[in-house]
This record gives C-alpha cells, sequence and structure tokens, in this order.
C-alpha cells in the first residue's frame, strides 16, 4: 500500500475514504500516514470490530454501490479486496460511485484478486479491470502485481490434483470456513499444515518474484488511477 500511495502522491491532510474497511485496519493507517480517513462498510458489526480495534476516524455504514457522500468529496478512494467479492453485474456500479465522490484528480487505488474465480470471487484479468475502470471516467497512472506466491500455488494445484474435487472446493480459503462443520479428513489437516509451511516460503521468496516477474502472473494486483 506504501507503493500505490507513493505512485498515487496522496498528499497529507487529504481526506481518504476506505469503502469495505471492514475492521479498521486500513482506516487506523490512513490515519498514522496523516491523511483524514472516513470508513465504510456494509456490515455494523465489522464497525463494532473496528472501534474495539481502536479505530477512531469516522465510521459509517453504507453500501459500496449507493455511497452517502457528496460528489467530489474525496481527495483519494481505497479498495481493498472488495470489487473482487462484488457480481460482474454490478462492479460497474460500484466502480462508478467510487469516481463520484472522488475530487477531479483525486485517486483511485484498487486492490484485487486478478487470478481465479469461484462462487463469490469475481475476479478480472489487470486489462478486465483496467478497461473496466477506465469506462467509468478514470486514467489509470500504474500498476503492479502483488502475491506471486509460486511455490504455494504449486502446492495447491499438486493437492488439488491428489486430493480431487472436495479439496478442490476449499483449498484457497480458510480451512475453518472451507471445512464448515464437516470434520475434516487426515488429507486436509496435513494439507493445511503443510500449507503453513509453504506460504511463509512464498512470502519470503516474494519481493523477488516481483522484480523478476510479470505482473500478470501474481495472485493479485495494485490498481492506482486518478480521476
Amino acid at each position: 500500500m506504501k507503493r500505490a500511495l507513493i505512485l498515487a502522491k496522496v498528499q497529507p491532510g487529504s481526506r481518504f475514504l476506505d469503502v469495505g474497511c471492514g475492521t479498521g485496519r486500513w482506516v487506523r493507517r490512513y490515519a498514522q500516514l496523516g491523511f483524514r480517513p472516513i470508513g465504510i462498510d456494509a456490515t455494523a458489526g465489522m464497525l463494532q470490530t473496528a472501534r474495539e480495534h481502536g479505530t477512531t476516524p469516522p465510521l459509517t455504514v453504507g453500501w459500496a454501490s449507493a455511497l452517502p457522500f457528496a460528489d467530489a468529496y474525496f481527495d483519494a478512494v481505497s479498495d481493498v479486496t472488495v470489487i473482487q467479492h462484488i457480481h460482474y453485474s454490478l462492479q460497474s456500479t460500484v466502480l462508478s460511485e467510487m469516481l463520484r465522490v472522488l475530487k477531479p484528480g483525486g485517486r483511485l487505488i484498487l486492490m484485487e484478486v486478478i487470478r481465479g474465480r469461484d462462487g463469490h470471487i469475481f475476479s478480472r484479468s489487470p486489462t478486465e479491470l483496467i478497461r473496466n475502470v477506465c469506462s467509468t471516467g478514470a486514467t489509470l497512472i500504474d500498476w503492479f502485481g502483488l502475491e506471486y506466491f509460486f511455490l504455494d500455488r504449486a502446492f495447491v494445484r499438486i493437492a488439488q490434483t491428489v486430493g480431487g474435487r472436495n479439496l478442490r472446493k476449499s483449498s484457497a480459503h480458510d480451512p475453518q470456513i472451507s471445512v464448515g462443520t464437516a470434520k475434516p479428513s487426515g488429507f486436509r489437516k496435513a494439507f493445511w499444515r503443510l500449507r503453513h509451511l509453504t506460504v511463509p516460503i512464498s512470502v519470503w521468496i516474494d519481493p523477488l518474484a516481483g522484480r523478476l516477474c510479470a505482473g500478470r502472473l501474481a495472485t493479485h494486483g495494485v490498481f492506482v488511477f486518478h480521476k
């Protein structure tokens, strides 16, 4: 995010909206960096948790598709893994809302999955995402890949091949969510234990992968636009 903020040239004191702020992680960090952040989330319980975690800037309940703010109110707007959870049919509406509340010349920062789709992930390729955002009136400044995680991805692919259909349904997500109330099999237990090794190693290797590999090979992309 610091790299994205440098690309965006967001100045201290800027009024900054974090869409889908959840537990307030980025709202707190924006405040620490000298911005004037506001967080919005559709779930009141998330905002309560944000307060419990010490989030002091303003927070409000609202939908990304109908932001309760005036036109051209913010200097910057961020969306950290929000668009990817919105169905394709509504993504343009949400992006238009983000642009509506952004001042002319303001900055839009998106961090989204660019590889893989399932029942609640509606990702787009970098080219598709950029085209979709630009169609709402924004102009791309730059973008870069994030989380290549080649070792972990290779392990997951092998495990999916060996484990079959049931593992494919759950391997990309948190084990508590994917397993649900069912008792996990010995294979799944072993799978998640091994991922606790492959993920940290992938994190360690990731900076080198980011320097050597094309952004389109990453699992996530960070995109910076101006209005």
